[in-house]
């Protein structure tokens, strides 16, 4: 099995639903969508009180020296808990399909994310600065323990495009230290199909070093909604490594938080 970054962003594992259905329901869904496909790193915003966002892969590959893995579902659950603070929950499967074995939950965490600065993503000026840190969970399978990690997130928007950048510290599973710096580079946000690309390094001290490349496009559908594909390439360990991911991002409100709100101000 692939030993997956820490900040692998975002997963948490529920029963696999199909792209399709779930995209014909949203139809009726308003809401921003502000959690970030295809990429590791994230961005510096969150969601708005009282609203989910939720990201889902239903299906990618990933091939590895270790051999061909389906990676269904990966998901990630994120909730605005108040005023720039969100609430976190991500994991995937990963089946492997080169050889039989069991399915397994790994990359799994829950999370805080907090805005330290608003700025550019918050329709204001300069920079967003962000953190993000929280807990990192055992995989169902082996002897993973727990981790933490913490990370910070600077934003800034231009005409031409987004630079994300972050960086982050973790201790692993398996307690080891890990470093973790990355870039995501968009196009424009006005455009409805924009590409996008993420460089990021990761060296977990005593067990792997990664470098890896991503290109893609998100496809804006409307604001609670976009579609993403991605192809990475990676070395580990001067090992190859080549996944495509492919997903989309939705986000509804809570209509009984905006309701229990209103009736504590009255």
């Amino acid at each position: 099995m692939l030993a997956r970054s820490p900040f692998h962003k975002r997963r948490l594992l529920k029963r696999f639903v199909s792209g399709s259905c779930i995209a014909s329901s949203l139809a009726a869904w308003p809401g921003p969508a502000v959690a970030y496909r295809p990429f590791d790193g994230t961005d510096a915003a969150v969601a708005a009180p009282g609203e989910v966002e939720i990201e889902l892969q239903p299906a990618g590959r990933l091939r590895d020296e270790t051999g061909t893995s389906l990676i269904a579902p990966a998901t990630v659950f994120n909730y605005g808990i108040s005023e720039g603070w969100e609430a976190v929950l991500e994991g995937l499967g990963q089946t492997p399909l080169s050889s039989s074995g069991p399915t397994s939950l790994t990359a799994a965490g829950a999370f805080l994310k907090h805005i330290l600065q608003p700025g550019s993503l918050q329709d204001k000026t300069g920079p967003s600065i962000a953190t993000e840190f929280g807990v990192l969970l055992p995989d169902s399978m082996g002897n993973s323990g727990v981790g933490a990690s913490v990370a910070g997130i600077v934003s800034q928007r231009w005409d031409w495009g987004t630079i994300h950048l972050n960086a982050a510290a973790a201790l692993t599973k398996d307690h080891h230290a890990d470093l973790f710096f990355g870039a995501i580079i968009e196009g424009p946000s006005k455009w409805s199909v924009r590409p996008v690309a993420e460089f990021f390094v990761e060296q977990d001290f005593g067990q792997f070093n990664t470098v890896s490349a991503l290109v893609g496009f998100i496809w804006q559908v409307r604001d609670n909604l976009s579609f993403d594909v991605g192809l990475r390439h990676a070395l580990t360990n001067g090992h190859p490594v080549n996944e495509v991911r492919a997903g989309l991002t939705f986000g509804f409100p809570l209509q009984f938080v905006g309701e229990r709100q209103q009736r504590s101000s009255r």
